[in-house]
């Protein structure tokens, strides 16, 4: 298929265009992308995806710009072409104007489908999160401040129970296996389960002695499939299945001194929870709210309320664990002091011209960890992000009641006694008070330990020790209010479709991640015609504030 090119020349006299020009709001993200849809997307920005020879695909910019407003509708690939076909402000911003301008009238929404997976293959498969946020930034509305934070995303798959997983792997395992190897496999099952269907196998789930043989039986006919496996070497998508079958056979159960296999008490720390999206965790946003499937994390500069990065992850994961990705940016641009000039004699504005501020960046406990503060200190950015302060059992002393001293590498209790903190391999240490804590008289408000009390130093004791001085002023305290709860707003937006918003429309991270990037580009999309984006001859301006 080759590239195909939209008219750029469009129909002063068309009905469609005529009537939007005239009915839509300033402000409206149809007029932006009818005006800026060329310099936005032109076709040629995806001329990489096309091959020299073949029938011409729909315009890419036309594609493109129906997938944006798609994801800002939270509509499906049906709804979207519909959508397209019929109503007039879709056809105004993709360019294609009314019914007799000769342009697309409709395609077919599998259209939307393969520039999904086209750009997914490709070198640059988030370039229309990249154009609109170049552009943004070309117009002086991207500043060097950001806030984190994530949101969860649902999984598009049923949550299944560990007979259901182990019967699913199994019969995932046939499915792309050779007709000899199956053959092979079936020839172990001992349990008298065909594994043709999806079903759970009829038993009365009332007997506790039937529930446990069939736990037993379908775990045996899993380590026998296994065994008949081992040592093989196997075609990619058999031992993929094999991995699959291996991870949720053990993740659940326990072999008992019977010989016999039981659902363990327990929840594995990475669940598999899914044999259709095996990507999908157990995830909580709190302690007491929990879900399944994947989140979303989001950079926000609070003053253009503009997504600068995203990034969508198992459910499972910390939000401190990308923060570093979401910043990315920040971290590679120069320290402030750098970007100075040396020159004393370079003019440097107007005097009354506000100074430009230093990096900073917000985000609630989740990112207020020892390593992250210590990535934002040494790459010169300030933290606005929460640490919590240390706690304790029953009101006993907490950690910041002893004085930490680096310099010296001791550490004082409440009492005065100072004790040297043994360090380990990975930079952190302990301090044991031991013996002393024996006969202190305020053994009973520190520790009820018969060994006393243990200091624990983490390796990046000093960055939190910084980040609890800094965010104990009041002035920190109040910006930090101000501006964190932009993001939750910004994330808000993201979520209000439930289709493609809250709840996931794809399966795996790679996927997810991509839709949940082309979602922050339509709301940047629509967030760049409210403050008014236009082209220049030189760049890109944003409407006077």
């Amino acid at each position: 298929m080759t590239l195909g090119l939209a008219q750029r020349q469009g129909d002063l006299l068309d009905e469609v265009t005529r009537f939007c020009d005239a009915s839509l709001p300033e402000g409206s993200v149809y007029g932006l992308l009818h005006r800026e849809r060329d310099r936005l997307f032109p076709d040629e920005l995806f001329a990489d995806l096309f091959a020299d020879r073949g029938r011409r695909s729909v315009p890419p910019s036309v594609v493109a710009t129906v997938m944006v407003l798609q994801r800002l509708e939270g509509l499906s690939d049906r709804e979207a072409v519909e959508r397209y076909t019929f109503d007039a402000r879709w056809r105004y911003a993709a360019g294609v104007g009314g019914y007799a301008s000769g342009g697309w009238g409709r395609f077919a929404h599998t259209v939307l489908v393969d520039m999904r997976e086209r750009l997914r293959r490709s070198t640059r498969p988030d370039r229309v999160f990249e154009v609109a946020l170049e552009a943004a930034t070309a117009a002086g509305l991207v500043g060097r401040r950001r806030v984190l934070d994530s949101t969860p995303l649902y999984d598009a798959v049923a949550t299944m129970d560990t007979i259901t997983l182990i019967r699913s792997a199994i019969r995932g395992l046939l499915a792309v296996a050779d007709a000899a190897l199956a053959a092979e496999v079936r020839s172990v099952l001992a349990s008298g389960d065909d594994y043709a269907s999806a079903a759970k196998p009829q038993i009365d789930w009332d007997d506790a002695a039937a529930r446990e043989a069939l736990v037993d039986s379908r775990a045996k006919d899993a380590w026998v499939c296994l065994a008949v496996l081992d040592g093989r070497e196997l075609a990619p998508a058999v031992g993929e299945a094999a991995v699959l079958l291996a991870t949720v056979a053990g993740q659940d159960l326990d072999e008992g001194q019977d010989g016999i296999f039981r659902i363990a008490r327990k929840v594995a720390a990475d669940r598999v929870i899914s044999t259709v999206d095996p990507e999908a965790r157990h995830g909580h946003k709190t302690q007491a709210r929990g879900f399944d499937g994947y989140k979303g994390h989001a950079a926000v500069d609070p003053d253009s309320e503009l997504i600068t990065a995203t990034k969508a992850t198992a459910g499972n994961h910390g939000d401190a664990s990308v923060a570093g990705d979401l910043v990315a940016d920040l971290l590679a641009a120069p320290p402030a002091d750098q970007e100075a000039s040396s020159d004393p004699d370079e003019p440097t504005g107007h005097a009354d011209a506000p100074q430009t501020e230093g990096p900073k960046v917000y985000g609630d406990a989740a990112y207020g960890t020892g390593e992250f503060q210590a990535t934002l200190e040494d790459a010169g950015i300030d933290s606005g992000c929460k640490t919590q302060p240390p706690t304790a059992p029953k009101g006993m002393f907490s950690k910041d009641r002893f004085t930490i001293d680096l310099d010296t590498d001791t550490v004082t209790c409440p009492a005065g006694v100072t004790i040297a903190i043994r360090r380990g391999h990975d930079g952190g240490g302990l301090a044991c008070f031991a013996s002393p804590c024996a006969a202190c008289p305020l053994r009973e408000r520190c520790t009820t330990a018969a060994e006393g009390r243990t200091i624990r130093v983490g390796p990046y004791e000093q960055a939190l020790a910084h980040a609890r001085q800094r965010q104990a002023d009041p002035a920190w305290q109040a910006d930090y209010r101000a501006t964190r709860p932009k993001v939750e707003r910004k994330l808000a937006h993201l979520m209000r479709r439930k289709h493609g918003g809250r709840r996931a429309r794809v399966r795996g991270t790679i996927k997810i991640d991509a839709d949940f990037r082309l979602l922050a580009a339509a709301a940047n999309l629509a967030r760049l015609a409210v403050l008014g984006l236009r082209s220049t001859p030189t760049g890109w301006a944003a409407a006077p504030a």
